[in-house]
């Protein structure tokens, strides 16, 4: 078992603003990097992250001024879980078309969801989707390694 002091934390409330959601990243890279993560590791993460925060910005919140996006951030030397919680209406996982399909190909964007689940080890989403939890477990295989 880890302890407090083993663990870096952050917990934080934002606007809707692109910008700022990507400006939380920084820090978590560098403790993963205190903690002896791989570089590629740190790269999937930081993708992961980045579509998460965008998806819940953009498409939950709609970039409205008066919403906000709850992020939480923890991370040892084993583990990492991100969780976002945006105050959009929610979106049904099972009706995100698959961008893969023939006919979606030379669609623009809609790929996020598929990237995160391919670069993390767990993903799981709220029942009403606009929270989602990710997690990487240091040195575990995900989908990405198996394309």
């Amino acid at each position: 078992m880890t302890s407090d002091a083993e663990v870096w934390k952050l917990q934080q409330e934002i606007p809707s603003d692109p910008s700022i959601g990507s400006g939380l990243i920084q820090p978590l890279l560098e403790a993963m990097t205190q903690f002896e993560w791989e570089d590629l590791d740190l790269f999937r993460v930081q993708l992961a992250y980045e579509e998460a925060i965008t998806n819940a910005i953009r498409h939950g919140n709609q970039l409205s001024a008066d919403k906000t996006v709850q992020v939480g951030m923890h991370v040892d030397g084993e583990r990492l879980e991100i969780e976002i919680v945006d105050q959009g209406p929610g979106f049904d996982l099972s009706k995100v078309p698959d961008p893969r399909d023939e006919d979606r190909l030379e669609c623009p964007g809609g790929r996020g969801v598929l990237l995160i689940h391919s670069v993390m080890n767990q993903v799981h989403y709220s029942d009403r989707g606009n929270k989602v939890r990710m997690i990487k477990i240091k040195g575990q295989r995900c989908k990405a390694d198996d394309a």
